[in-house]
């Protein structure tokens, strides 16, 4: 199954690791990510202008590239778009359920959008990548583990932007359980924390570190008193504050004991054997080597 790809800003640059792993799991999986040619970034941080229209530009030039992937055969009718990035899915699904429900706004994009050799036909589907492998058989699932982590004991973290507003997020805002159940299904041990869902504070990481140093330590602390000895996360903004952010975290309380912050995808590539590339565990600040080395699932 080709698919339209949709990888934002961030997965080539900080979070390479995510999109690195996720590209690995999904073809290991019959799941290949095509590129969309020509995106630009989403826009990423929401407008508080109140008059925001023009933020939906960028958005919809990506979806009119999938239009283009699909009447070129690029794709084969498949009008699904599919990112990895939180931020990115939350920003490109709310622009286009306003399309969907504003035509007046629609016409005006189209409108001012003339050198577009297309206008925006509505056709397009924003899904994350949890959503496609939601889809997939659970034995399937179970068929590509060659690295089994029966005893590795992870704590899935959300944060907000997958969730909320509840008209496009992916699962219940209060208690989601669509990374528990893929976690299920890979047969690792799972473990709950009840600030799954709070915020880690964003974009606070540039003006005020210290709610990100706050914030950080009640997620992983709750996570480790609950067991967790690997967090999995789909956010590379969540993902940043919670792992880089923990040498602060250790300055402020130095009995805390660091613990590894993972894409989800990462995990899946170790437990499917695809290889150190795929992992990506070089540029994670926390090695998630230590953890499995203790429980000798790799090697020094």
């Amino acid at each position: 199954m080709k698919i339209p790809y949709y990888p934002g800003c961030t997965l080539k640059t900080k979070a390479k690791n995510f999109e690195i792993s996720s590209i690995a799991v999904a073809k290991s999986l019959g799941v290949e990510f095509v590129e969309i040619p020509r995106w630009n970034c989403c826009g990423a941080v929401p407008s508080l202008s109140s008059d925001d229209l023009i933020r939906h530009f960028a958005p919809i030039r990506n979806f009119i590239r999938v239009e283009e992937m699909n009447k070129a055969g690029i794709v084969d009718n498949e009008y699904r778009m599919v990112t990895l990035c939180a931020m990115c899915y939350n920003t490109l699904k709310m622009s286009n359920l306003r399309m969907k429900r504003n035509k007046e706004d629609l016409d005006k994009i189209n409108d001012v959008m003339y050198l577009e050799a297309e206008h925006y036909k509505q056709d397009v589907e924003v899904v994350h990548f949890l959503e496609i492998l939601k889809e997939i058989d659970a034995d399937k699932l179970q068929k590509n583990i060659k690295n089994p982590l029966p005893d590795l004991k992870v704590s899935p973290y959300y944060g907000c932007t997958l969730l909320r507003p509840k008209e496009i997020g992916i699962d219940d805002p209060e208690d989601p359980k669509i990374i528990e159940n893929l976690l299920t299904n890979l047969s690792v041990t799972l473990v709950n924390n009840p600030l799954k869902t709070r915020c880690c504070g964003s974009y606070q990481v540039v003006s005020d570190k210290d709610i990100i140093t706050s914030l950080g330590y009640d997620i992983l602390n709750n996570a480790k008193r609950a067991g967790a000895e690997v967090i999995v996360t789909s956010c590379p903004l969540c993902q940043f504050n919670l792992d880089r952010r923990q040498k602060d975290i250790i300055e402020l309380h130095h009995d805390f004991e660091p613990i590894p912050v993972l894409y989800f995808t990462q995990l899946m590539a170790f437990l499917f054997d695809l290889g150190e590339e795929s992992y990506g565990f070089e540029q994670n600040y926390i090695d998630p080597k230590k953890v499995l080395n203790r429980k000798e699932l790799v090697s020094n």
